[in-house]
């Protein structure tokens, strides 16, 4: 996995370099509308974003300058949010070797594909373990908070929107800056190689860029305006 991550970094690189932070004055601050919830499910199958429960995601990396491991399984548990089926993710982020940050993110995916983000319990946590922040968490239906389409079904360049809404606290937006073909299987012009760059009006001197692989999901991001992050994708444990 490392090395499928390694060789894509180049492309990557090219795009962060001819990314334009100015087109993003163009992109939609709308949320778009949400389908019924009968049209959801809690099982997240988008192959640029698949979450199947049981899987697991191993991160290495930079955190606020420091060496970091991250640590992303997808449980097998189904929380209901606002009627809505959603699949439990847990993030454990560890800095230097300690325990650092750990979230529970709650995706769900609807009729057409799209990945929909429902909400996140987040604690960042002191030396000895305590609870220091608990800023970003969010749910949807919860003081006017609003779900947003984390991952289209079907990503096309230049797409644009909102991953997320909670006035002041959750604002993230992404865009798509490129979709990568490769020859795949004997059949070229396949895109499997899509890239996006994310960023909040509550942090506007911060911009990302995460890169995912077709069918394995994000295998690398890194923060590439306003801070010193960075998470490679090291190995994966497939679920069903």
């Amino acid at each position: 996995m490392r090395t499928m991550a390694l060789l894509v970094v180049a492309v990557f690189v090219m795009a962060v370099a001819g990314s334009s932070v100015a087109a993003r004055a163009g992109s939609s601050n709308a949320l778009p509308p949400l389908p019924p919830a009968s049209e959801f499910r809690a099982r997240i199958d988008n192959p640029w974003f698949p979450l199947l429960a049981g899987s697991r995601y191993v991160y290495i990396g930079v955190k606020d300058g420091a060496p970091s491991r991250d640590v992303v399984t997808v449980s097998r548990a189904v929380r209901v949010i606002s009627g809505v089926p959603c699949a439990v993710v847990l993030d454990r982020l560890y800095r230097r070797g300690r325990l650092f940050e750990r979230t529970t993110d709650w995706y769900s995916q609807d009729a057409s594909g799209n990945v929909w983000y429902f909400g996140e319990e987040t604690a960042e946590l002191d030396q000895t373990g305590h609870v220091t922040s608990t800023e970003g968490t969010w749910m949807t239906g919860v003081d006017g908070a609003e779900p947003g389409i984390f991952m289209p079904a079907r990503p096309h360049l230049n797409e644009a929107g909102r991953q997320e809404f909670y006035k002041g606290h959750a604002e993230d937006h992404f865009r798509v800056i490129a979709l990568s073909g490769t020859v795949v299987g004997g059949q070229p012009n396949v895109k499997n190689v899509l890239l996006t760059e994310e960023w909040t009006p509550l942090e506007p001197g911060t911009l990302d860029h995460k890169m995912y692989v077709r069918g394995v999901g994000n295998v690398f991001e890194q923060t590439v305006k306003g801070g010193n992050e960075r998470a490679e994708l090291v190995a994966v444990t497939r679920g069903s």
